[in-house]
């Protein structure tokens, strides 16, 4: 089997930074290849049976959004996914210090993933300020492109939702401009406040909080239709 001689660009940055503590470490050892998304093609669901919904977070850093949210709906499914070394060694330390049962993980990049899933499979996703790539000539490495919306919207339900937010006012526009013109997602915004203020269910990060963007920060949610 030959290796693809174009793959996809990467839309990441390095891979890790700082060097990883030792308890952290440890738990990439030891909890990680326990909560790891297998590497062949499986269904969310078939990782937690007894799972209501089955949620994806793209890029979850340092895992405290993602944590929370798993452990305010202990029956949904929520799987993230982080090719950042130092953010998944700290998200395995949020599930181990909580004792989440319902979280898996895939550290690596998310279209890898989602090229193992089933049509229909997912409830809800969330692409969380991403890396903006501020640049325009860097704006090719962008996560959100047409192929990726084509790709969420096979792995959506009907009526399921799709959240990404921003702080970076170019790629909230770029975002917006690429949803609204794909046939299988509705922007659900009805007035201002709606992208302006943060949903009621928004878990804000210390990531989020340091505003390194050049906005406040945009919230815009999707429906799958």
């Amino acid at each position: 089997m030959t290796s693809d001689p174009h793959p996809p660009m990467r839309s990441f940055g390095r891979i890790k930074s700082r060097p990883i503590k030792p308890r952290q470490a440890a738990l990439m050892e030891t909890l990680l290849p326990q909560i790891r998304c297998p590497a062949q093609a499986f269904a969310p669901r078939d990782l937690m049976p007894g799972a209501g919904q089955a949620w994806l977070e793209i890029g979850f850093g340092g895992g405290e959004h993602m944590a929370a949210q798993a452990a305010r709906h202990p029956d949904v499914l929520v799987i993230g996914a982080e090719p950042f070394l130092n953010g998944v060694a700290s998200a395995v330390r949020h599930v181990d210090e909580q004792g989440l049962s319902n979280v898996r993980l895939h550290d690596g990049d998310v279209r890898d993933l989602l090229a193992r899933l089933p049509d229909g499979c997912l409830d809800r996703v969330f692409i969380l300020f991403p890396d903006p790539w501020p640049k325009a000539r860097h704006h090719k490495r962008r996560l959100v492109q047409a192929e990726l919306i084509a790709e969420l919207a096979r792995l959506l339900k009907p009526g399921g939702t799709l959240r990404f937010a921003t702080d970076w006012a170019d790629y909230a526009d770029w975002t917006l401009e690429r949803f609204l013109a794909s046939p299988d997602f509705r922007w659900s915004a009805d007035r201002a406040d709606d992208w302006r203020v943060a949903p009621a269910d928004h878990v804000t990060t210390r990531y989020e909080e340091k505003g390194l963007g050049d906005c406040a920060p945009v919230f815009l949610d999707f429906v799958r239709v």
